[in-house]
């Protein structure tokens, strides 16, 4: 016969070192907690629970999303033993478990040697597509349950922005057509743009970077005086865009338009007078670079 449940949030949060927060963030978002009612009224949570979570912890350590880490817990799937070898970095994901673990640890050398090792193995898109990019998407989630401190954020996005900018030296030179790329104005978010033009530079592309909260009269006065084969505006919440308009159709009359990030949709789009950049930062480069191959 199955235990009773007998332990109220806090209680299995200890247990298990995971907070009360990101606890309920798990029940609600993946069904992974199934607690009974006490005849108070409280959330009494059990031995399966507590087994739940702990095989979740173990995916999340071995690099996989939250996602894909419920439903392998919730299918008491373990993950498979990880044979010793030389190699460090025996693929992306594991690489991206050892990467959060040495942010979260605001462990500087450890972070950057996950990233050398990264760059020295894959191309640059395969370390942007499946580790950075996939990072990032997880940082913010963690940040938003609680599970980790602003500080923790901070931390791991100044570091990751030093590490990108530092690969986009020399960006800007080349052949191939040139990309302006802007951060709304308000828009602090800037390192899925980083990435954005990362993957164009890879693709032949040269890159001027205007980064965050740019003003759109100065991104039209750019795009006069170098006359790009694209401008790129990024926003994360569409009242960024849509409270620009006018801005953005001005910028749409010097040079070819589109705008991009999770605030972009295609009605705003079309209503600028822009194209619509969708996908993740690399699948959008691809999408672009096969475009000017036609």
């Amino acid at each position: 016969m199955a235990a009773a449940p007998q332990l109220r949030i806090g209680e299995l949060s200890r247990r298990v070192g995971v907070s009360p927060e990101l606890l309920r963030a798990w029940e609600r978002r993946y069904g992974l907690l199934r607690p009974e009612r006490s005849g108070g009224g409280f959330r009494l949570y059990g031995p399966a629970d507590e087994q739940r979570i702990r095989l979740m912890q173990e995916h999340l350590e071995h690099g996989l999303s939250a996602a894909e880490a419920a439903r392998l817990a919730l299918a008491d799937e373990r993950p498979a033993p990880v044979e010793a070898g030389p190699d460090p970095v025996a693929s992306p994901t594991r690489a991206r478990a050892r990467l959060t673990a040495a942010l979260d640890h605001f462990d500087e050398l450890g972070a950057q040697a996950v990233l050398d090792d990264l760059l020295a193995s894959f191309t640059l898109d395969t370390v942007l597509a499946e580790v950075v990019l996939p990072y990032l998407h997880e940082l913010g989630d963690r940040w938003a349950v609680g599970e980790i401190s602003v500080a923790q954020e901070h931390y791991a996005s100044s570091l990751l922005r030093g590490r990108l900018l530092g690969l986009a030296r020399g960006w800007g030179n080349g052949l191939g057509p040139r990309v302006v790329l802007a951060g709304a104005p308000g828009e602090q978010h800037d390192l899925g743009l980083i990435a954005f033009g990362l993957a164009l530079r890879a693709r032949g592309w040269r890159v001027t970077f205007l980064g965050q909260d740019t003003p759109l009269p100065e991104v039209a006065g750019v795009a006069r005086a170098l006359d790009p084969a694209l401008v790129v505006v990024t926003a994360t919440v569409p009242s960024r865009l849509a409270a620009v308009a006018n801005d953005l159709r001005a910028v749409a009359e010097v040079a070819p338009l589109a705008i991009a990030g999770a605030g972009a949709d295609a009605a705003i789009a079309g209503h600028v007078g822009g194209r619509l950049l969708e996908g993740d930062p690399v699948s959008a480069a691809e999408a672009l670079g096969e475009d000017m191959d036609r």
